[in-house]
């Protein structure tokens, strides 16, 4: 890690400085966790911090929620992780997207696309608040030292830095593709890499310079969605729609190495609490795939029974279940981790997509459906 960077993400998560609360207008919230420690011969994993039960301060007694957008009703419901029942129903925006969980941890933040605003919700009491007005916030993440929002403005071929906590803008970035949607963060922050789904590309942004820095093509008929950084941070992974599997990034040398083929629609990306083993959710034949990190290679499938559409998500704060919603069968899957069991189907509205489960473990929030540090 650069000496800047590590001074400055040390600051934020001690301080807080510019952290990404409640709705604006609020005062800075306190910054979650403590200084990050020193590692002293260690292997590095991105996920260390993400173990079952390190639950940050900021998260401590919150309850186990799923926070699910529907992108077809506008409506954001509430699931209860230990009923499996649903508890809750808001109206938010136009085509909520994605449910995302502050840097600070302190709020969820709905993103409306079509009605260009995001909705805070307050994870203690699941209610949401005033709405911010941004442009087309598809997708939203926070840079590692929590002073940026980064909004995935896809429609308008953009990227956006805003204040993380005010949401005001500080910089449009036009980017060199079609259809910026997915990201994720190089183990020093330095950069971050972003999935254009309908041009097939990769971007690599500098998160300092706030700017393109490379452009890799994947495949003449490729759909990249999500994006995942290894634990080493050596590589990167990216769900390929369209060639029905992920492709992998050297994080050095920003160059295609491999591809993985897990399934028909490969879409969300989902680390292990162990951080063994990347689960895929393969949208278009109902099917999970799980990746060794070790070995680079799918060891496991599992099938929905009665099929699906597994979409986006995250896993329980324990580890044990994996929540995913069912973007063309209006349902939310419980998913065991140990057997690949489904526990719940849920129904829900018509159009279930980014859902956050809520609280995880981690010291931060890198942004969409929960991306922790």
């Amino acid at each position: 890690m650069k000496r800047g960077w590590a001074a400055v993400a040390a600051a934020g998560l001690l301080a807080a400085a510019c952290s990404s609360g409640g709705a604006a207008g609020d005062a800075p919230p306190r910054a979650p966790g403590t200084a990050v420690a020193q590692r002293v011969n260690a292997p590095l994993d991105l996920y260390e911090h993400d173990r079952p039960g390190m639950l940050s301060p900021a998260v401590q007694g919150l309850p186990a929620r799923v926070y699910v957008p529907d992108s077809e009703s506008d409506d954001v419901i509430v699931l209860d992780q230990r009923t499996f029942k649903q508890i809750g129903r808001f109206k938010v925006g136009r085509k909520p997207q994605h449910v995302v969980p502050s840097w600070d941890l302190r709020t969820l933040w709905v993103n409306d696309n079509d009605s260009n605003d995001l909705v805070p919700i307050d994870p203690r009491t699941g209610t949401p608040g005033k709405p911010v007005q941004v442009d087309d916030p598809y997708n939203m993440y926070f840079t590692p030292d929590g002073r940026f929002a980064i909004i995935m403005a896809e429609r308008l071929q953009r990227i956006d830095f805003r204040d993380a906590h005010t949401m005001r803008l500080r910089k449009h970035v036009s980017v060199p593709c079609t259809g910026p949607n997915h990201a994720d963060f190089s183990a020093s922050g330095d950069f971050f890499l972003t999935a254009c789904e309908f041009s097939g590309d990769v971007l690599r942004l500098d998160t300092h310079r706030q700017k393109v820095t490379g452009v890799i093509k994947l495949a003449d008929r490729a759909m990249p969605q999500d994006v995942k950084t290894s634990p080493d941070g050596k590589t990167f992974y990216i769900a390929d729609m369209a060639t029905n599997g992920v492709w992998t990034i050297d994080a050095a040398t920003f160059r295609k190495t491999g591809f993985i083929p897990t399934g028909k629609g490969a879409h969300g990306l989902y680390v292990s609490r162990d951080s063994k083993t990347l689960y895929v959710t393969n949208r278009g034949e109902g099917t999970i795939s799980l990746i060794s990190f070790k070995t680079g290679r799918v060891v496991r499938r599992w099938r929905l029974p009665g099929g699906g559409s597994p979409d986006m998500g995250g896993v329980s704060a324990d580890g044990k279940v994996l929540w995913l919603s069912g973007r063309y069968n209006s349902e939310v899957y419980a998913i065991s981790t140990s057997d690949g069991r489904l526990i719940r189907r849920i129904r829900v509205g018509d159009g279930p997509h980014g859902l956050a489960v809520f609280p995880q473990p981690g010291r931060y929030s890198l942004g969409h459906t929960g991306v922790f540090r």
